[in-house]
């Protein structure tokens, strides 16, 4: 079997990188930096490490102030505390302003596990979709996740990118290379189109083989660029293969399969399906039991390919 890796692994490792590679990266954290993995970073450079302890809205208001200093300030915490509790200094502080943080959230999602509701964000992505100025990326596997990092380094602007505590398989070769706005086709097909991100990619990966098996030929784009979204992609997706399911770790309401219903509703009305949290908040269990309780499993994706494709 594979090895899985977290993309907060891959995170701490591209983080400290580039801190040897750079030395206007900075890194704070909210004494999470063990379970954010940017402990990788400070222990290689303390002097540009600051845990600024359980207080994320400061955590933010001090990364927009190193940003405006001429720093690359990468701010870390679990996602519902980075969108949640300091939802404020985000949006007034770096976004408003268009200052050059990156927030980088781990746990974001059910697969945060026996943590619970209170720390599995499912609307993150949500929040920060909607904030003007802010840039939002959802890796699929490890490799992604480097090369997100390090875009985000070097792009100019807030971005927020969206990272999980849980391993998960490897999506992608040594060839690939992240862009902005821009989906990535793993499969192609004729007969339905599947758009995910983070977790859910390799599900829908896997669900496209197992429709091949049913007759079923099913494009999969990985949609890691939520914001901005591939608009293109997306609506050529809906012209030929004429349905549409999206699979993500997260409220229905909000996330992606919002992002791509908006592209849809205005550009190529067809017949689309969202696999997601159905409005709800989790609750503690394994990642995987809670993955299976909530629907987010392959045959789900399955199932709604099957549902849709009888509404074309």
């Amino acid at each position: 079997m594979a090895k899985l890796i977290a993309t907060r692994e891959a995170y701490g490792d591209t983080l400290k990188a580039l801190g040897d590679e750079n030395k206007d990266i900075v890194v704070l954290d909210a004494d999470l930096s063990k379970s954010t993995k940017t402990s990788v970073f400070a222990k290689a450079h303390p002097d540009r490490f600051f845990n600024i302890g359980i207080a994320e809205q400061n955590l933010m208001g001090t990364a927009a102030g190193l940003a405006a200093a001429g720093k690359i300030p990468f701010a870390s915490t679990f996602a519902m505390f980075a969108t949640g509790r300091a939802y404020e200094q985000v949006r007034n502080s770096i976004a408003y302003p268009k200052l050059n943080v990156k927030i980088a959230a781990t746990h974001a999602g059910l697969t945060v596990g026996e943590d619970g509701a209170s720390h599995q964000a499912v609307e993150d992505i949500s929040l920060m979709r909607t904030i003007p100025n802010m840039t939002v990326i959802v890796p699929a596997d490890a490799r992604e996740t480097e090369q997100a990092v390090r875009f985000a380094a070097q792009y100019v602007g807030p971005v927020y990118l969206r990272l999980g505590r849980m391993g998960v398989p490897a999506v992608f070769g040594e060839n690939y290379k992240f862009e902005l706005g821009k989906a990535a086709l793993l499969a192609d097909g004729r007969d339905v189109t599947l758009m995910a991100c983070g977790v859910m990619v390799s599900k829908a990966r896997e669900a496209a083989d197992i429709l091949t098996e049913k007759g079923i030929s099913a494009r999969v784009l990985n949609i890691s660029s939520i914001k901005p979204i591939d608009t293109e992609a997306i609506i050529c997706a809906a012209q030929q293969t004429g349905a549409i399911v999206t699979c993500e770790e997260h409220n229905i309401i909000g996330g992606l399969g919002s992002a791509v219903a908006e592209v849809v509703v205005e550009h190529c009305p067809v017949p689309m399906q969202r696999v997601g949290v159905q409005d709800s908040f989790g609750e503690s269990g394994t990642p995987n039991d809670l993955l299976k309780k909530y629907h987010l499993l392959t045959e789900d994706i399955v199932e709604a390919v099957l549902q849709v494709i009888k509404r074309k």
